[in-house]
């Protein structure tokens, strides 16, 4: 990858009370790459995760999401900026329950200004890529582990943000279902020219994405090429 950073954190540091859980953490995505965070548990991933996306805001150090500063903007315009530019994908995808897939696909559109006809048409043609034609109007309880996430992949990247962030995308899944959602999710980042950042413990989902940068105390120990 040769772009410019659609996405970067340099040195950056996190402190709760005495303890520091990242300290000096560089880490930079460009358009359509695909980045692991791996490191055993405490390490600081998701926290580096939570910086980057602007949920939580650096001690030190500074995030860019392009041209734009994210770790000095307010509140309100950091929770603006990730409804607008960034998608998220959690470990067991925090569907709406009482919402059928399709809408809940459909969300962030109709939270962004849209109308709930044209979100709902621009959600549904998703369906077929991820192998869920069919299944629109089923409710995530009808749903299998995997189809979550794949309603979860779709409404992640459904507003075409210029950042995905995945926190263990695929921890609640057996190792096949994980694997081909992995596999969709980083695809379909690709293919829509989203940078796709994704926490991670399992050797397998950091294979697929093309750079790992592994964490170990909050600092980074090593990155390079994914196997």
């Amino acid at each position: 990858m040769t772009s410019a950073p659609v996405l970067s954190g340099s040195r950056l540091t996190k402190r709760f009370g005495a303890t520091t859980v990242l300290s000096d953490v560089d880490v930079s995505v460009a358009p359509g790459e695909t980045v692991a965070i791996t490191g055993p548990s405490g390490s600081g991933k998701s926290t580096l995760l939570h910086c980057l996306a602007g949920i939580l805001r650096p001690d030190e150090g500074v995030v860019r999401l392009g041209a734009e500063r994210v770790d000095t903007l307010s509140e309100g315009a950091r929770t603006a900026l990730r409804l607008q530019r960034m998608g998220f994908v959690f470990q067991f995808g925090q569907l709406l329950p009482e919402l059928p897939a399709v809408e809940n696909v459909a969300l962030p559109l109709m939270l962004a200004g849209a109308s709930r006809r044209a979100a709902v048409h621009r959600a549904a043609s998703w369906f077929p890529a991820l192998g869920l034609a069919g299944l629109e109007l089923r409710r995530p309880g009808q749903l299998s582990g995997g189809q979550e996430q794949r309603v979860a992949i779709a409404r992640a990247l459904v507003a075409e943000p210029a950042v995905v962030f995945a926190d263990e995308p695929t921890g609640a899944l057996d190792s096949t279902t994980g694997r081909q959602v992995v596999e969709l999710l980083c695809g379909l980042a690709v293919r829509t020219g989203a940078a796709l950042v994704v926490v991670t413990h399992d050797p397998d989902v950091a294979a697929a994405c093309h750079r790992t940068v592994a964490l170990r105390d909050g600092r980074v120990v090593g990155s390079g090429i994914a196997a």
